[in-house]
């Protein structure tokens, strides 16, 4: 077959798979895998009418007419990008189809986008929240420790091992993390998370392999499998939730962590190889270090209500 026509959603099937698989990241691979799913429903209630770019197009302006965030449309559409390239590249396509789907251009968005932070007392207040008198509240906390004190990512957390712990120049640090774009980088860990791991290890009875697992019926520990990012993303909304913080995501600890050393005098360079970014330029936009929040425009007006 030369030509991508996916007159069937059969066809649609094996090419989902070359796609997904084409990217390393497990939050890619998902965000992939329904931004093509959402595609394949729409594409066939359209009577599968060949893949192509007016029809890319013509998806484009759907998912604006949804009112769907230009990041979420862009996303999307990369998703669908990228299908086009799998199937050109596995001779499925002819390239010029490919070519034409490449060139549907995404949404233009200015601005940086200001995420959630938790001030001090509110991260100390959710890293309270586990009860530790149980297992799986010794875990939690380690879970959350981990997260507020060392800014990883959900999926860096459930690969995390104890051999990565290590004594560096006489601190704990956890090393060799993969991250995004499969950078390696090494990030210290404070003393108080070192002990919400001891602490979990030891209720747990493991030393060796994964440092969070999963947990079974009566606060037992589930050995033989370990936490998926869908259960860290769990623990973190339970809790906050719990102690009224709202819809917190593990990403918001991630930025805690950054807006909380950067408060504190940590250097941005620091704070940029911590968290594994590919410049600090990035570090800059995901602090939001180009809006003062805290001494605004707003604040010199010299208004006030009678």
């Amino acid at each position: 077959m030369n030509t991508l026509t996916l007159t069937s959603s059969q066809q649609f099937g094996p090419i989902v798979g070359m796609v997904v698989n084409s990217v390393d990241s497990e939050h890619s691979q998902r965000a992939y895998e329904k931004a093509l799913t959402d595609f394949l429903s729409w594409y066939a209630q359209q009577g599968h009418p060949g893949l192509k770019k007016a029809v890319v197009q013509a998806y484009k302006r759907k998912l604006r007419g949804d009112g769907l965030a230009p990041a979420t449309v862009n996303q999307r559409l990369c998703a669908i990008r990228k299908l086009a390239t799998e199937a050109s590249d596995n001779g499925m396509m002819k390239p010029h189809l490919a070519q034409g789907i490449q060139r549907v251009k995404g949404i233009k968005t200015a601005g940086v986008r200001v995420g959630n932070w938790l001030t001090v007392e509110q991260a100390q207040q959710l890293l309270g929240a586990p009860n530790v008198k149980t297992a799986k509240g010794l875990r939690d906390r380690a879970v959350l420790a981990v997260l507020l004190g060392a800014g990883l990512r959900r999926a860096e957390c459930t690969r995390l091992t104890f051999d990565q712990i290590q004594l560096r120049e006489a601190r704990w640090v956890l090393v060799d993390l993969i991250g995004k774009g499969n950078r390696v980088r090494s990030v210290p860990l404070p003393s108080w998370a070192k002990v919400a791991i001891d602490t979990w290890a030891a209720r747990a009875r493991i030393s060796q392999g994964l440092v969070f697992r999963s947990m079974r019926k009566g606060d037992r520990v589930n050995r033989d499998a370990a936490m998926t990012p869908g259960a860290i993303w769990s623990v973190v909304r339970t809790y906050a939730e719990a102690v009224g913080l709202g819809e917190i995501a593990p990403h918001d600890l991630r930025r805690t962590y950054a807006k909380l050393a950067h408060k504190g005098g940590a250097e941005l360079e620091q704070i940029s190889l911590s968290l594994g970014h590919a410049s600090l330029q990035t570090t800059q936009k995901y602090l939001g270090l180009e809006q003062d929040l805290t001494d605004a425009p707003c604040d010199r007006l010299g208004l006030r209500l009678e």
